[in-house]
């Protein structure tokens, strides 16, 4: 089935606007449909409804995540037909589904009726790349929430996926001194040999009196009202972990601890850098698909 339009660009933040300019500079046509912000340009066409973009385009690309209530898609507009149901009623077999974090039925769906489908975020190379971003999104907001310098201060990082190995050399890189909590000790050995102080989760309770800044990056309940009542009362919470995070906000909130969630830092302070690697991966996706 031919289309109108090379891409259909719906809901998500500033990276969908720069995935759409990227591509509008390459020659592709795209329509758009639930954007942040309007973009401007002769192949671009803003359409009025998800059923009209998903009628007129093939690729689909939607927001990173997808979702986070698994009910509406990630978006800053609140059109009634921006859900997950919705786009699965309108997903046809031409289709192709891209996004970040599909959720399950979407998933389910894709495999039943044959319909390929990308998800950015399972992809090693979009997520080693994305956790740049997220880094240095983190260190923004720790220093624009705190009247202390990173420099010589004690930064606890909890966990040590891809974003905190990333995060905590990026701290280490501004002079801190950074410790790492976690559960695996293969994961704790890596980070010491990477020049981090270490301690297991377990034994979390012992030291955290003794920081200025804690990130957390585990999608748990970490940072408890038992944990929370230790910490010092200056301290900087950062929490970049899937909502609803790992922090006891309502503690933190009733007891004026210094605590943020911050979630999509990449669409946030990095937008044209991290839609720049999404492009680069989505076309060369679409090419092997075509080869």
């Amino acid at each position: 089935m031919s289309s109108q339009f090379d891409y259909g660009i719906f809901g998500g933040d500033l990276r969908q606007v720069r995935i759409a300019e990227a591509l509008l500079q390459k020659g592709y046509k795209v329509a758009v449909y639930g954007l942040v912000q309007s973009v401007n340009h002769d192949n671009c066409s803003a359409v009025l409804t998800l059923h009209e973009l998903f009628e007129k385009s093939s690729v689909l690309i939607g927001p990173i995540p997808m979702t986070r209530d698994q009910i509406t898609i990630t978006a800053s507009n609140t059109a009634s037909d921006l859900t997950i149901a919705h786009v699965a009623y309108l997903l046809k077999s031409h289709h192709i589904l891209i996004g970040g974090n599909i959720p399950a039925p979407l998933l389910e769906l894709c495999h039943s009726r044959q319909i390929p489908f990308y998800d950015l975020m399972s992809d090693e190379i979009i997520t080693i790349k994305n956790a740049i971003a997220t880094a240095e999104g983190t260190i923004m907001e720790a220093i624009s929430s705190s009247d202390c310098n990173l420099h010589d201060s004690n930064c606890l990082v909890l966990g040590y996926g891809r974003c905190a190995k990333v995060l905590a050399q990026k701290l280490k890189g501004l002079d801190a001194r950074v410790t790492v909590a976690a559960r695996s000790k293969k994961a704790l050995a890596n980070a010491e040999a990477a020049g981090h102080g270490t301690v297991l989760l377990e034994n979390l309770k012992c030291i955290l009196p003794s920081f200025a800044f804690i990130f957390n990056t585990i999608p748990a309940p970490i940072l408890d009202r038992d944990c929370l009542e230790l910490v010092d009362p200056s301290v900087t919470i950062i929490d970049i972990a899937s909502a609803p995070g790992g922090v006891d906000f309502n503690y933190t909130k009733g007891h004026d601890i210094n605590a943020k969630l911050c979630l999509g830092l990449p669409g946030k302070i990095a937008a044209r850098a991290s839609a720049n690697i999404l492009v680069t991966e989505i076309l060369a996706y679409l090419k092997e698909r075509s080869d």
